[in-house]
């Protein structure tokens, strides 16, 4: 086992990882930049560094300055949580190099899987079922036209590089496809500096269910049941539940199972998750795989009774996993939400002072904290201040302590989107499972679905 691990991230996570940690009896070390100096990771972690600026370029994805401080607190190894830069292979192939083991897998598995089209490719190779695309970058617009036609619309324009809903756009004609192309083009150019773009089939009403895999260093690969993740707004996660009130048993093992192909094709190892687009026929087509920890795990977790963070520690530390696949129970139902620093209406950030942070406390409640009752919610980070997570013995028992949770959560001195939530929670669509990515276009807003990740 390790004996120091550095935290190269911020937030929720830093707190989270800690927590494993400390039970692991491993020493911690924070990062932190000059906006986060008085930060809850800061004060709980074993040691604490300055890396830089208020900008995350300045300090979270300073590569140097964060490398610099691991060779000088001589840690065993660094996590990087999720975001920032938990899917870099350059900072992956660094730690390799500096003889400091990177948790998470390989620099070429995360590059092969960075790219969606090169992701595409592998996964048609170890017979996952992809959406109808294309798995070349297209030459121009002209390209895209010839091959949307021959598909069929609506299709939806994708950066190969791409994330977080930049660089895509559903067309429905050639006309559109054509005023999307370069704009698109540039924003991937811009965030990623890869305009590289394709095209594939636009699924209708398609749900977002992903698979929670483990992998350890012998290639015993497993799969951890599934998280239902449609409800999105800006392309952003809100909701996420496990299990999927949607999948039956037999489409849920099929699922699972090539989940686990997925993962062996590539030699993967340590906890990723494969996303999956499912139609309302229950046919499922691999979208991306996340080299990394999701936001979402917790509720895995709850139904679970694993520790992800503490098996991501355990493989990296050259650990087989201790249980098979039979072993893996599902037991109750757990629902997380996102608690944003947003306008809950625009779904705009909001930064500021947190002037009150009252939580509920209950059996079946789990708190993942960016923020205490001094915070300052800055504009330089995601607006993400906080998860609430509930379990219950069914979902509508789930349902009904989430509704419970909410009521009680209060936050003051800033705008937080926990109305929008409590809205979603009490729409008869969602107690009936019928949660589509649209949900908040079509029921909280009424605009067209402009989402398929």
């Amino acid at each position: 086992m390790f004996n120091k691990i550095l935290i190269a991230n911020r937030g929720e996570i830093a707190v989270r990882i800690i927590r494993t940690c400390k039970a692991l009896g491993v020493k911690t070390v924070a990062i932190y930049s000059q906006a986060d100096d008085s930060a809850p990771h800061v004060q709980l972690a074993d040691e604490a560094y300055l890396v830089g600026g208020p900008r995350v370029n300045e300090s979270y994805l300073n590569i140097d300055r964060i490398l610099e401080v691991a060779d000088d607190t001589s840690v065993d190894a660094i996590h990087p949580g999720y975001g920032l830069l938990s899917e870099n292979a350059t900072f992956a192939n660094r730690c390799e190099e500096l003889g400091i083991v990177f948790i998470g897998p390989s620099a070429d598995v995360i590059s092969n899987m960075g790219s969606k089209i090169e992701a595409r490719k592998t996964m048609e190779k170890a017979g996952v079922p992809v959406v109808p695309g294309i798995t070349h970058p297209l030459a121009d617009a002209n390209e895209a036209e010839v091959i949307a036609n021959n598909m069929g619309y609506p299709v939806m324009l994708k950066a190969s590089a791409g994330g977080g809903g930049i660089g895509m756009q559903i067309v429905k004609s050639a006309e559109e496809l054509h005023k999307a192309f370069a704009g698109n083009q540039k924003r991937a150019t811009d965030f990623f500096g890869d305009g590289a773009m394709y095209v594939e089939k636009y699924i209708e009403n398609p749900r977002h269910i992903e698979i929670q895999i483990l992998a350890d260093q012998e290639g015993n690969t497993l799969y951890l049941w599934e998280r239902e993740c449609s409800i999105q707004r800006r392309h952003q996660k809100v909701v996420e539940e496990a299990p999927s009130p949607f999948l039956d048993d037999l489409t849920r093992k099929k699922m699972g199972e090539a989940a686990v192909r997925a993962a062996k094709s590539i030699g993967y190892r340590n906890a990723g998750t494969i996303e999956f687009l499912v139609d309302e026929q229950k046919n499922y087509y691999f979208l991306e795989m996340n080299t990394r920890l999701q936001v979402e795990h917790p509720v895995t977790e709850e139904i679970t009774g694993l520790d992800l963070v503490e098996q991501q520690i355990n493989i990296a530390a050259g650990q087989s996993l201790t249980f098979t696949q039979e072993d893996v129970q599902k037991n109750g139902h757990a629902i997380e939400v996102r608690i944003y620093a947003e306008d809950p209406n625009t779904f705009f950030p909001s930064p500021g002072q947190i002037t009150a942070l009252e939580l509920p406390e209950a059996s079946y409640i789990r708190h993942e904290l960016a923020v205490n009752s001094q915070s300052k919610v800055t504009p330089f980070y995601d607006p993400m201040i906080a998860k609430l997570i509930v379990k219950g013995e069914n979902r509508d028992h789930a349902i009904e302590n989430l509704t419970n949770a909410l009521q009680h959560y209060k936050v003051e001195g800033i705008k937080t989107n926990i109305p929008m939530l409590q809205k979603v929670i009490a729409h008869p669509e969602f107690h009936q499972g019928r949660t589509t990515t649209n949900f908040v276009e079509k029921h909280l807003q009424g605009k067209p679905n402009v989402n398929n990740s």
